[in-house]
């Protein structure tokens, strides 16, 4: 209905991996806030007269504020539009779509969340490095790559991160990959457990590097690998070479 908000997940980057709530939003919105990470095959599907607005953040480029957003969609909302927040992966996973809906809601907008593929599940899955296998891991843990500084999370329990959890999702990492790797290793993983990098996971560009912990970070640099990119460290990476299904 006009005045209202939808936060939609549009998924990693493959068009065929949004909802059909996601692709009904894209049909019926009036206007568009959408992030960096939206694939524009998705932005395709959207109704012809619908409006764009650009809010896309990345990493050491000039980029909308978070507040400014957020008010955005107030502002959009109250002037009677049917506003979709078109953002790339899960908008309650890194997406900061808790923060918006606050506002949202303090602001008395109706909105609705629609939640969409993480990267971590279905970017790994166009990897074909499954999230959990029955023989690698009983647990798998989502962490940011940094913290909203930029730098390498502190408030992160490293000690009990690296020794609890097999399997660890990185996003928004490869900036610090170095420094990430060696955190880990210093509080008991193994130098030499097998780990990658995925590239733009879920869209023609993507690409894959798989190394060992402590040799990832410059095997990423030597493939010249860019972001946005997700970084998997355990025994499911492993896998890869009998489930890579892509050609």
């Amino acid at each position: 209905m006009p005045g209202h908000v939808w936060l939609v997940g549009a998924g990693p980057g493959d068009p065929g991996l949004l909802s059909l709530l996601a692709l009904h939003a894209l049909r019926q919105a009036d206007v568009i806030v959408y992030d960096a990470l939206v694939d524009e095959r998705i932005l395709a599907l959207a109704r012809a007269d619908a409006a764009r607005d650009y809010a896309g953040k990345r990493g050491g480029k000039p980029s909308p504020k978070q507040p400014d957003i957020s008010n955005r969609l107030v502002e959009l909302a109250r002037a009677g539009k049917r506003v979709l927040r078109l953002k790339g992966g899960d908008p309650f996973v890194f997406g900061r779509g808790a923060e918006e809906a606050q506002v949202l809601a303090e602001a008395g907008v109706p909105f609705r969340v629609v939640p969409g593929i993480t990267a971590g599940v279905g970017g790994l899955a166009y990897a074909g490095i499954p999230a959990t296998a029955r023989d690698c891991n009983s647990a798998v843990a989502f962490v940011t790559g940094h913290d909203a500084s930029g730098e390498v999370p502190d408030a992160i329990d490293w000690p009990h991160l690296a020794r609890a959890v097999p399997v660890l999702v990185f996003y928004m990492a490869l900036k610090h990959l170095d420094r990430i790797a060696a955190l880990l290793i210093a509080e008991g993983r193994s130098p030499d457990e097998p780990a990658a990098v995925v590239s733009k996971a879920a869209t023609p560009e993507q690409r894959v590097v798989v190394a060992t912990l402590s040799t990832l970070a410059e095997a990423a640099r030597r493939s010249g690998i860019e972001p946005p990119a997700l970084v998997v460290v355990g025994e499911v990476v492993r896998l890869r070479d009998r489930l890579n299904w892509l050609p």
